[in-house]
């Protein structure tokens, strides 16, 4: 554990430089010029095609269904390799992108399709994301999709914001859509947002193996409008301690258990949610970082198709 803690905090930061009187720490690979492209042959079934996935992770290709799991990146992406029942699939919904004279995460909503003649024919809707943690593949079904997910790292810093650049394309339609896999694609009223957060949590584990945490510190934005173009150097400040009297506070601002909890291995390597059970104090030490931006900023399998969210030079100030 300790060896992946030291690990984890030396990927996390690729230096830092000071400007004034801040001091601000590249997330490492949160530039997002470097990707690693993925070559998938899928199942005969659904036509045998090659699809391309893309991991954010040091600049290479690599062929063959082989499921992936970040070594020297601290990302992951919502892009998955899917076994279900032997059939074979890719999902790819975070792209590079250009921006300026490198490159940029262009994160999208999708519906996937898939379908095998007399075996399945389910549609399947994916916002784009990208998350420090892990997507634990192969993926083998669609239901509880945050159990496919180590969300967060090892950290114990009290960052005062998270900096990024962004561009946002929200489609005019007034309207979402769900469609899981299960039954039929519907259309839900209201409109979407894309999202990004900062998290940070001190966790524990008890005798059983059950993963709680306490909430140090939180920064959440949604985006419900089209931008003219990028933003550069956006700030999502970071409030620490018991935040619901804040006067920026909203629901979805507050504390993650239940349905929507996030998933992590406890000590016997098994994958459990973690809890949240209350507001730390403002003066605590965190023990993980959570950092994700997201195309949706719904449910599962909810969304807009073709809202996008683009992301850069993800940092952490101090």
């Amino acid at each position: 554990m300790k060896l992946r803690f030291l690990s984890m905090l030396a990927i996390l930061t690729a230096g830092f430089f000071t400007a004034a009187g801040e001091t601000v720490e590249p997330i490492k690979y949160g530039n997002f010029d470097s990707w690693m492209t993925r070559i998938v042959p899928e199942s005969h079934l659904l036509g045998g095609h090659k699809k391309t996935l893309y991991e954010i992770a040091p600049t290479k290709t690599v062929e063959g269904n082989i499921p992936y799991k970040p070594t020297v990146s601290p990302w992951a992406t919502s892009n998955i390799l899917a076994n279900v029942v032997g059939i074979v699939k890719g999902s790819n919904a975070v792209f590079p992108d250009v921006h300026g004279s490198g490159k940029a995460a262009k994160l999208t909503t999708i519906m996937e399709h898939c379908k095998a003649i007399g075996l399945i024919n389910v549609d399947v809707l994916v916002a784009g994301s990208i998350f420090l943690g892990e997507m634990i593949e192969p993926i083998k079904s669609s239901k509880n999709p945050y159990s496919k997910m180590e969300m967060g790292i090892p950290f114990t810093k009290r960052p005062k914001a998270l900096r990024f650049d962004y561009k946002v394309s929200i489609p005019e339609t007034g309207s979402r859509t769900y469609s899981s896999g299960f039954g039929k694609k519907r259309t839900i009223a209201g409109k979407d947002s894309c999202e990004v957060f900062i998290i940070l949590q001190r966790r524990w584990e008890d005798s059983d193996g059950n993963l709680y945490a306490k909430r140090v510190g939180t920064g959440r934005e949604r985006f419900s409008k089209s931008t003219a173009g990028w933003v550069s150097n956006h700030d999502i400040t970071v409030k620490y301690g018991d935040i619901t009297s804040d006067p920026s506070y909203r629901p979805w601002m507050g504390l993650i258990d239940g349905e929507k909890a996030y998933y992590a291995r406890n000590s016997k390597g098994k994958m459990v949610p973690v809890h949240e059970v209350g507001w730390d104090a403002p003066d605590a030490t965190p023990t993980h970082l959570l950092v994700m931006a997201s195309a949706s900023c719904g449910t599962a399998y909810i969304g807009t198709i073709d809202q996008t969210l683009w992301v850069d030079n993800m940092a952490l100030v101090y």
